[in-house]
């Protein structure tokens, strides 16, 4: 593999990538970070984000009627001016940490819904041998139910706390470090493709096998 740049077709491909964990020395942030490097060296344009940007309270509709909390209006706002998201998320007893699946919720209440035909990467990193893979197919869950069109080749780092060079530029295995960018490289590909040359379009519903009306047509 070439480790100079790596041509793709456009160049204004902008993707966000945000780790799904609040904590600063996130191993989770590392991973998104470097996947931040890649795009870039790629030709992509990263709007790189941290994940209290978006914090919200807990989800309650109460709340929905007076106003969205700022962290929902600040995803929502980032989602619409991107081509794409990664997101880099930690295993919390085998699924998605808490704090991402309450933003979700509270995202998925905007209509037009902001993940509907959003291409996305999913990856994770954890100190197990199972690299936080189990909470990655939770989280696949509302984001493809919500119509996002999530990359089917999601990437679990095993053993993250040791898997990354000092500097945290590269991860020590170059076996893995070469999965790492291949898989970015294919996902930004897919993404310039689904940009420039759609071939079809289509509308989130939420069909729960009822006649469709205001009272029932929510994501709950």
């Amino acid at each position: 593999m070439d480790k100079g740049k790596t041509n793709i077709p456009d160049s204004s491909v902008k993707v966000l990538i945000f780790a799904g964990s609040l904590k600063n020395n996130s191993i989770n942030k590392k991973l998104a970070s470097l996947a931040a490097f890649i795009v870039e060296r790629n030709g992509g344009i990263v709007d790189f984000a941290d994940l209290s940007e978006f914090d919200c309270p807990s989800y309650n509709q109460d709340l929905e009627v007076d106003e969205f909390p700022q962290g929902a209006k600040a995803l929502l706002g980032r989602l619409n001016a991107n081509d794409a998201f990664m997101i880099s998320s930690p295993e919390y007893n085998f699924s998605m940490p808490g704090v991402l699946k309450n933003i979700i919720d509270w995202v998925s209440r905007f209509r037009p819904q902001p993940f509907n035909e959003k291409h996305g990467l999913l990856m994770s990193a954890s100190p197990s041998m199972a690299g936080g893979n189990r909470g990655l197919w939770s989280l696949r869950i509302p984001l493809e139910h919500l119509g996002g069109h999530i990359y089917p080749h999601m990437f679990s780092l095993a053993l993250a706390h040791e898997a990354f060079s000092d500097n945290g530029s590269r991860l020590n295995n170059e076996t893995l470090q070469i999965r790492f960018e291949e898989n970015i490289i294919a996902f930004l590909n897919l993404v310039e493709a689904a940009k420039h040359y759609p071939c079809m379009k289509k509308h989130w519903v939420e069909f729960l096998g009822e006649k469709p009306e205001n009272s029932i047509d929510r994501a709950e």
